[in-house]
Formats: structure tokens, C-alpha cells, sequence
């Protein structure tokens, strides 16, 4: 983590000790430890021997998310990216998908399921972003969960928490979810459908953003596979990873850009 984003994201954190005690190992180091197991995917006590002790660090990281300071610090940085794009800070249109990603034997019966489609034993995560592709919400469940029963809550979290009434959606949410939304809750859920003339791969208007968001997340090892015992910890390491991501947004000043594919030397 460079000065800079450590200058972002150090006023967000909570206050030290409630007694007034001198932590003994530096925040700045135990944020960089957390950030180390989302990037390279490794265990908890793998952690290398340069950072805090992997039971403190992972101390913090309970005691943070029990307190709900990685949906602070999202929200927080997803304002600020949106300022700096023109934007008001709360959207009023969102985009949602689901993903189905293999769980690890780490993984308890009660929260893993298969997706007959996906043809995946595991969880699925269910992601609301804004217009720009940035993270609004996350909800773990089961891969077995039906994308209509999985957004019910989630959609619910987004009347709650924000001003957003319009939510953009493919194929996997139609039927019954659109009425309940549109009468329940007053939001408007616009399914996307694949054109019937389409052949092969086709960018969908509107769903790429989600799609080039759950891209992003995925640049993270640790959210290749899901690993974690408890639901709740796999939430907070997709808020962790989108941390990361608007972190590196905001002082690179625009969103990532991947290079084009090289050509092979006896084409040159």
C-alpha cells in the first residue's frame, strides 16, 4: 500500500484501543496483511514472517468486520470515485449478477450447494454494483440458491440502504422477483435478454459492467476459490477486494486498462 492510499484509508478505521493503549504493531502493516492474503490467496498462517502475527491479524479483520468497517470504507471510497467522475455520490440505477465459484473442503454442508447449471459444488455470490462497475453490495450463499431467491434479500438491503430504484439484471431474475420488486419495494428491475439473433460472444448492454466488475474481484486469488468457514468472512473478503480496487482507482485517477495482445514474433 503506497502513502497515498494509506492517507485514504486511514481515517476510516475505528479508533485504537477503547483505554488508550499504544497498539503494538502498526495498522498500516496489519491492513497490508489482510490485503496480502486477498491478493495472493494464501492461508492465514502463511502470512510472511515481515508482517504482524497472523492471529493478530486476523484479529482485526474480525474485529473490523463485526463493527461493518469494510462497508464504511467502500462506501466512502465508491463516493469519492464517483465525485471525481461527475457523479452524484449516490447512484439512482444499479446493476446486479450472481457467480457461482467452487468451495474449498474447508467449506461446511449447511452453506455450499450446487448449481445444476453452472455445474459448480460450492457458493454463490450475488453482487450489486453502480453504473461505473463499482461495489454496492455482496450476499454469500449457497450455489444451489436460485438467482430469484438470492436477490430478494439483496434487493431488500438495497431499498434500505440507498436512493437506488432502478436495478438492471439478466435472464436468471425474471419472473415473479420483477412484480414482487416493483410492488413491494418500488424498485424497477430491468432484464437484460440475450438478442435472439445472437451467435457466439456478445457484450450485453448494461451487464458488462457487472461483468467486468466481478473481472476485477477476480484478480484477487483468494476469490478464485471460496475457502471460508463462515459466510460472513467470504462477504468480507469481496468488500476487501473492492477496497483494493478503488484504492488503486482513485490514485491512478482511472480505471484499470490491460494491454492488448502481443504479436507473435514470426507475425511481426
Amino acid at each position: 500500500m503506497t502513502d497515498e492510499q494509506w492517507a485514504l484509508i486511514e481515517p476510516l478505521l475505528p479508533a485504537p484501543h477503547w483505554d488508550g493503549r499504544k497498539e503494538k504493531h502498526p495498522r498500516r502493516e496489519i491492513v497490508d496483511a489482510i490485503a496480502y492474503v486477498v491478493r495472493t490467496g494464501c492461508a492465514w498462517r502463511q502470512l510472511p514472517a515481515d508482517f504482524p502475527p497472523w492471529q493478530t491479524v486476523y484479529w482485526h479483520f474480525v474485529r473490523w468486520e463485526d463493527q461493518d468497517v469494510t462497508q464504511r470504507v467502500v462506501d466512502v471510497l465508491r463516493r469519492r470515485v464517483r465525485r471525481s467522475a461527475g457523479r452524484q455520490d449516490e447512484p439512482s440505477a444499479a446493476v446486479m449478477d450472481s457467480q457461482s465459484v467452487k468451495g474449498a473442503d474447508t467449506i461446511g454442508a449447511d452453506s455450499r450447494g450446487y448449481d445444476a447449471n453452472k455445474k459448480i459444488n460450492g457458493r454463490k455470490r450475488f453482487v450489486v454494483t453502480d453504473t461505473l462497475g463499482l461495489l454496492l453490495a455482496v450476499m454469500v450463499r449457497p450455489a444451489s440458491v436460485q438467482d430469484r431467491a438470492g436477490a430478494t434479500t439483496l434487493l431488500l438491503g438495497l431499498y434500505l440502504s440507498g436512493a437506488c430504484r432502478v436495478v438492471f439484471a439478466d435472464q436468471g431474475f425474471s419472473g415473479r422477483l420483477v412484480l414482487w420488486a416493483r410492488e413491494v419495494l418500488g424498485i424497477i428491475v430491468h432484464i437484460v435478454a440475450k438478442p435472439a439473433h445472437q451467435r457466439g460472444f456478445q457484450v450485453h448492454s448494461r451487464r458488462w459492467v457487472v461483468e467486468r466488475a466481478l473481472a476485477w474481484l477476480m484478480l484477487h486469488r483468494r476469490l478464485a476459490r471460496d475457502y471460508e468457514r463462515q459466510v460472513p468472512t467470504s462477504e468480507a473478503m469481496v468488500r476487501w477486494a473492492a477496497i483494493s480496487t478503488l484504492l488503486r482507482r482513485i490514485t491512478r485517477g482511472h480505471p484499470v486498462q490491460r494491454p492488448g495482445p502481443r504479436p507473435l514474433e514470426w507475425a511481426r
